[in-house]
């Protein structure tokens, strides 16, 4: 997997990124660029209006939101960003001069750290039981054909024991927690928000979610460089330990920060045309943001580092269980 999308061939290699292929909520709509841009005057707010304030924008594909949302900033603020984007593949042009473009997370910051779908294609390894219900390796060929190898090492096994006891198919998370560690180490004191396909220990897929994707359509999942190998997130277990969290589903969390699906007036189809078919637009715009049977169903988990939670985020629902399962 780490080869085949960040190897010289590999998928994300290629030039016309991640959006030649699918379609993820910043490619939807500037309205999700706009909501985080409000979040990270939130942050701001509560981190005390800091004289620097980091934007790092984790796994940035082609800078597209890390862009948005600084075009989003009031001009006050804007002056004291220091924008991020974190990603492997060559820094594209066109990107604003002022976005540092790195292939590490920078340490020591003070500020907002956003991972939009990043840790679905952090790689990570999987698992089945062979008849004797000892858990072993699943290995692939260049062709996708699979077979068992050897037992799980034993942090492998540990991580199945605590967070996916059951199944006939596991998604080993343990490289994902440590990544999504390492990024949340990068703050001094901040926000870290992790956006993506989710599940937790009550509701696991019993035979997975690995998957593959091309041209805008699933494929099998062959790690060859040809598409995206993905697997959806188990955010429970990704939480970093000794840090205050919160879960929450996307609609939630653009609910609170301001993007809603309702209809505009009738009234303003006769007042101001133009403007009634901008905000139908807009609405349209916000309810595929915020469907609950598509990205408004993604979980977000937001952990504030040596900070309060900003005003939003107070307070939104949780998925039942998710008090117990944090580490």
């Amino acid at each position: 997997m780490e080869e085949a999308l960040y190897g010289a061939d590999g998928f994300y290699r290629g030039p016309e990124g991640p959006a030649g292929h699918f379609r993820t909520s910043v490619h939807a709509s500037p309205l999700f660029a706009g909501a985080v841009a409000r979040l990270l005057a939130e942050t701001d707010e509560a981190l005390g209006r800091p004289d620097t304030l980091a934007l790092v924008d984790m796994g940035a594909g082609r800078g597209e939101l890390v862009t948005g949302v600084l075009a989003a900033l009031d001009p006050e603020l804007a002056a004291r960003v220091r924008p991020y984007a974190v990603e492997l593949a060559a820094r594209p042009a066109g990107l604003p001069p002022s976005v540092v473009w790195t292939d590490t997370p920078p340490t020591g910051l003070t500020g907002l750290l956003f991972a939009n779908e990043w840790l679905d294609n952090v790689p990570l390894d999987v698992a089945e039981p062979d008849e004797d219900g000892v858990l072993r390796y699943v290995e692939v060929g260049p062709d996708g054909e699979e077979r068992l190898g050897d037992p799980l090492d034993t942090a492998d096994a540990a991580w199945a024991a605590r967070w996916w006891p059951d199944g006939d198919r596991i998604e080993l998370g343990r490289t994902r927690d440590e990544a999504w560690a390492s990024a949340v180490a990068a703050l001094d004191r901040g926000l870290a928000v992790a956006v993506d396909y989710a599940h937790t220990a009550a509701d696991r897929p019993p035979f997975g979610t690995l998957a593959g994707f091309r041209g805008g359509r699933e494929v099998r999942p062959v790690p060859d460089g040809s598409c995206d190998v993905t697997a959806h997130v188990a955010l429970d277990s990704a939480a970093a330990p000794a840090v205050h969290s919160l879960w929450t589903t996307q609609r939630a969390a653009l609910h609170a920060l301001g993007v809603h699906g309702g209809r505009p007036p009738l009234a303003l189809a006769s007042t101001d045309p133009a403007g009634y078919l901008r905000a139908l637009g807009g609405a349209g715009e916000a309810a595929e943001l915020t469907d609950p049977g598509g990205l408004g169903g993604f979980g977000w988990l937001a952990q504030a580092v040596r900070m309060p939670v900003p005003r939003s985020l107070e307070g939104l629902p949780a998925p039942e269980g998710w008090q117990t399962l944090l580490p």
